[in-house]
This record gives C-alpha cells, structure tokens and sequence, in this order.
C-alpha cells in the first residue's frame, strides 16, 4: 500500500474500483471488500438515508477515496483507533478494510479500530458491512458525549472523524479521548484554516494541514499534543 496519497497538491478522479487500486496500491482482496461494501451500501440507502443521495453513484471518490487518503496519516506506533460519528463507516470502516490489508500484507501490527455511532440504525449497517466484508471492529451506538463512551474507550493512539462537525466543536468532542501521543486526523473543506484559527482560541495545539487527494480546496488537518488554553 502507499503509504502516503498520491499526486501532492493536485487531485484524482478516483471512479473505479481500479482507479482505487491504482491510487492506493491495494490488493485484490481490499478491493473485494470495498466492492462488497458498495453493493451493500446501495441496498441499505433504498431506506436509509446512509450518504447524500447525489453521491451515491461516485461512491469511489467521494467516499471510499476520500476516506482512504487518511490512512498516510495514521501513525504507524497506532494500535487503537476510534472514529466519532461513523455514520456509514467514512472513513472509519474504510480504514479498517485497509489496515487488515496492511497487517496480510506484514506492513504493521494489527490496529483495533472502535466506530461511534449513536443513530442506531447507521450503527446496524455498520454491523452488517463489518460482517459482510469480514472486518472485526467495535461498535458504540452511544452520543459521543456519553459517559459510556469514557468508559469504554481507554487508550487512544489516532482519532478521526469526517463531517462531523466544525473543528472547535469535533475538539471539544474528541478531547476526552487524547492522550499525550494521540493523533487526530480530520478532513475539512475550503474553510479549514478558517475552522483552525477558531479552534485555536479555545485549544493550544500542533498542527499539520495536508492537500486532499479528492478536492482541490480541501485539507486534512492533523492534530498532535492537544490541550486546552489555559483559562479555558
């Protein structure tokens, strides 16, 4: 596998289930997952509304490659990763289908991967998909912001989330969860540095902005040594 996106700042049209294998240099067996994966996504969405239903059909790229292209910026000392707010598995379910190509392939050590999702029925899809595909994670149908989350998530080595919120609001959600070496991992749009500069008013932070491989105005924004200002 890549170990980081291809393409630096210019983007990809990623349409194919080919284009995905060429972009990010993963098996047979990954793409046999994601194919699994798409099939049964489109069955679910007849009835719920799993993605915006205008994405549907470019599945690839705005779900699976957007989703995919974080994996360069897991780190490689990980061996827990939680997802907040999975609602159809991006890019949490993504990731694990590609960290267990990882770890076939002797890459790096297995990553236990927790998905937070609290509409309980995206949290069923999700079961169903992690079953379907042969992917073992765990699944919290519970608010982010729940004490059960505290008590059933311990260490956190790499955080990520996807649409789930404005920055200053996903890090006050995934603040609890930080330790000194957690690694957050975010994509956001156009107003990235927009969402940084307000976050920085509330949490002191290291940080690194990465192009996206899928839009040319979007960034993903990697979070190190979190904590919060002081007074705050």
């Amino acid at each position: 596998m890549s170990s980081r996106p291809l393409g630096g700042d210019s983007t990809q049209r990623i349409d194919t289930p080919a284009d995905f294998s060429a972009a990010f240099g993963v098996s047979r067996e990954t793409i046999q997952r994601l194919e699994t994966y798409a099939g049964l996504l489109q069955k679910w969405q007849k009835t719920i509304n799993l993605v915006a239903p205008r994405t549907v059909a470019e599945i690839w790229h705005r779900h699976f490659a957007d989703s995919a292209q974080l994996w360069a910026y897991v780190p490689q000392h990980a061996r827990t990763l939680v997802d907040l707010g999975s609602g159809a598995g991006f890019p949490g379910l993504v990731l694990a289908i590609l960290a267990a190509g990882a770890v076939g392939a002797g890459a790096r050590a297995p990553l236990r991967f927790t998905l937070i999702e609290s509409d309980t029925r995206k949290a069923a899809f999700l079961r169903e998909a992690a079953r379907a595909v042969g992917i073992a994670v765990d699944i919290i149908p519970h608010r982010i912001e729940s004490e059960q989350i505290r008590a059933m998530v311990e260490r956190i080595d790499c955080v990520t989330s996807r649409a789930l919120a404005p920055l200053p609001r996903l890090l006050e959600l995934a603040y609890p969860l930080f330790g000194p070496e957690t690694v957050g991992v975010f994509p956001k749009g156009r107003d990235a540095s927009a969402e940084v500069e307000a976050a920085e008013h509330t949490f002191e932070f290291r940080l690194r902005l990465e192009p996206s491989l899928t839009e040319a105005d979007a960034r993903i924004v990697v979070i190190e040594r979190l904590k919060l200002r002081e007074g705050s």
